[in-house]
């Protein structure tokens, strides 16, 4: 067995035997979760967790981020590994030891188990320095969940500054345990998040031709905007509009002076994304000047879209049928939901892919952002087991 392989084995049996300790801190952290920018405690946790590893740390980028830096003894290449940590508004309906003891706040998408799997693979890596041939950036990253996010702040401070390669993870509720996805080129969407706000002018149910009718105003905009995509993007494009909140009114007889729309935009192309908010700023301003109304737009334009690197998806592809055998890779499906480590691709070359974490067990089955949401922790180990396998690869 090559030397390569062999530093492979010892330090999957160094994974397998802190296995125990990684379900510990997921759980720990399940069981106290903080909403996006308030992950305080979460953070300390880390910390303390990093610093037991004897790695050098530094806190408090772009936020409460803050990475661990294990450097070996040989000049090589830089790569950094993220997990993300918020949590989510939504209140725990699992019944399990770890349920979330934070009313209304919840783990619901995985991000404890990433932070958790991010540990164990530095605990795992920080044995084995004296053969590391270059640097591990560890990254752990706040407020993913919450535009702008947590990304963007920790690469203007520099997060990113000698960095080679980066890569991520997530953990897949739809993919079955064992299981990995992988695929180049652009895999989630670009959000934007608008507020249309009318402004009309109330009156009398009765008395129609007194007033400026912000409703019938606010449905002609609803059903102009949802004929951007059908009848302005070519239908070999992909984007999505959606209109999610439409507010107003106070009572069956008066007609509403005022009305809120807000919706959201999904992309892929940067061109088309911003013809999408144009047109949206152009169907409002038209609709609103022809029934005498008036009008103000709130367009946040959200996370960029996600796109793997071919030469960096192909070596990971590799890498994990290597690991995992070649049945166990897949292709990685596009998909409308956003993910902001879209700003790190957009810095550094490197891929993003996902694993496999239900099992027969219909606990497991519940789709991320749901009140029940859990996964198989053995998935734990896989994400660290690739993390590892790519890690060894371009800096052991």
């Amino acid at each position: 067995m090559a030397t390569h392989e062999i530093l492979l084995k010892d330090i999957e049996e160094t994974l397998k035997n802190s296995y125990n300790d990684v379900v510990s801190w997921r759980r720990f952290m399940h069981q106290n979760p903080e909403l996006s920018f308030k992950e305080v405690k979460t953070a300390e946790f880390i910390r303390e967790k990093l610093l037991s590893f004897g790695l050098e740390v530094k806190t408090n980028i772009g936020g409460h981020g803050l990475i661990g830096i294990l450097e070996g003894d040989h000049v090589g290449k830089t790569i950094a590994l993220r997990a993300d940590f918020d949590a989510l508004p939504i209140q725990d309906e699992k019944e399990v030891s770890y349920k979330s003891q934070n009313p209304g706040v919840m783990h619901a998408c995985g991000h404890d188990g990433h932070t958790a799997a991010l540990l164990g693979t530095a605990k795992a890596l920080s044995q084995f320095r004296q053969q590391l041939k270059g640097k591990v950036i560890f990254i752990f990253q706040p407020s993913e969940e919450t535009p702008p996010g947590g990304a963007k702040f920790m690469i203007e401070d520099g997060v990113l500054d000698g960095v080679d390669y980066v890569f991520g993870a997530h953990l897949d509720s739809k993919t079955p345990l064992g299981k990995l996805s992988v695929g180049e080129g652009y895999k989630m969407a670009a959000v934007d998040k608008f507020a249309i706000h009318i402004q009309g002018k109330g009156g009398h149910g009765a008395r129609p031709q007194d007033a400026v009718d912000s409703i019938v105003i606010g449905s002609e905009i609803v059903s102009s905007i949802q004929k951007i995509v059908s009848r302005g993007v070519s239908p070999l494009q992909s984007a999505v509009v959606t209109i999610g909140v439409f507010q107003s009114g106070s009572a069956f007889n008066i007609i509403a002076d005022k009305a809120i729309l807000e919706g959201t935009v999904r992309t892929f192309d940067r061109t088309i994304r911003k013809q999408i908010e144009k047109q949206i700023y152009g169907i409002v301003e038209g609709i609103t000047s022809a029934f005498g109304a008036t009008y103000t737009i709130d367009y946040l334009n959200g996370y960029p879209a996600l796109y793997n690197h071919p030469e960096e998806t192909e070596i990971i592809r590799t890498l994990l049928m290597e690991q995992f055998s070649e049945e166990s890779i897949f292709e990685l499906e596009p998909t409308m939901g956003a993910e902001d480590f879209s700003y790190f691709l957009l810095e550094k070359p490197g891929t993003y892919f996902k694993v496999g974490s239900r099992n027969d067990d219909e606990a497991t089955h519940y789709p991320h952002h749901h009140p029940k949401f859990d996964f198989d922790e053995r998935a734990l180990l896989n994400l660290e087991e690739a993390f590892v396998k790519i890690a060894t690869h371009f800096v052991f």
